[in-house]
């Protein structure tokens, strides 16, 4: 099992990433919410604990920023706000347990377990291909004719909306509200940036273009 761990406090961190190693587990750990994110986006994990108070990214919106990824890896939060109303917040953010500390590491291992065995949502939707570009959701991973294709977080998410409204024309609008969660226009060029950076990593070492400009619309994805 590959377990990230998003904790702050360093003795909780070395409690959880101690025992996870002694039970020959794998573990990455994140001391802000900001670096877990990162990780979170970059690599493949069994199973994600999250602390809802941390610095730079607080756990709910960490959690939140995941999901909207389409991440779908299990989340279980490990906090000290034990109400009803913060373990409500916590799962409707996205996470799938909840468990409240002081804790002990049997149980947070018994749960983390049963997660982990859980069958994958949607694994025959997890792939995307246009042509000879394809994109794995949930090894967060991006191939052009079996070439390995680096994206930065952002970039990814544009490619999974253009690549999942395939042969269709998404509007700057559209773009703005699903990848940037901007329900209004912030008159800058930053759709039209990443379209160009897509396109340089995506399309410029290709003979074929995949990302298409539609003259006074917005873009479409297609051979």
């Amino acid at each position: 099992m590959r377990v990230l761990v998003v904790e702050d406090d360093a003795e909780t961190a070395d409690y959880i990433c101690s025992s996870l190693q002694a039970m020959g587990h794998v573990f990455e750990h994140a001391a802000d919410g900001k670096q877990g994110l990162f990780s979170a986006l970059d690599s493949d994990f069994s199973v994600m604990v999250v602390d809802r108070m941390l610095p730079g990214l607080d756990g709910l919106s960490l959690v939140r920023a995941i999901r909207s990824a389409k991440v779908e890896t299990p989340i279980l939060f490990l906090s000290a706000m034990g109400a009803v109303n913060d373990r409500v917040d916590g799962l409707e953010a996205g996470a799938d347990d909840y468990l409240v500390k002081p804790f002990a590491f049997s149980e947070l291992s018994a749960r983390l377990t049963a997660l982990a065995r859980r069958p994958p949502i949607q694994t025959q939707s997890t792939r995307l291909i246009v042509a000879d570009l394809e994109l794995d959701l949930a090894k967060h991973s991006v191939k052009r004719a079996g070439v390995a294709i680096n994206l930065q977080p952002r970039e990814f998410r544009l490619l999974v909306y253009l690549m999942q409204n395939a042969d269709r024309v998404v509007t700057r609008t559209m773009l703005l509200e699903a990848v940037w969660d901007f329900h209004f226009d912030p008159k800058t060029n930053v759709v039209e940036t990443h379209i160009s950076r897509l396109r340089n990593k995506i399309d410029k070492p290709f003979d074929q273009d995949l990302i298409h400009t539609v003259r006074g619309a917005g873009y479409s994805c297609h051979a």
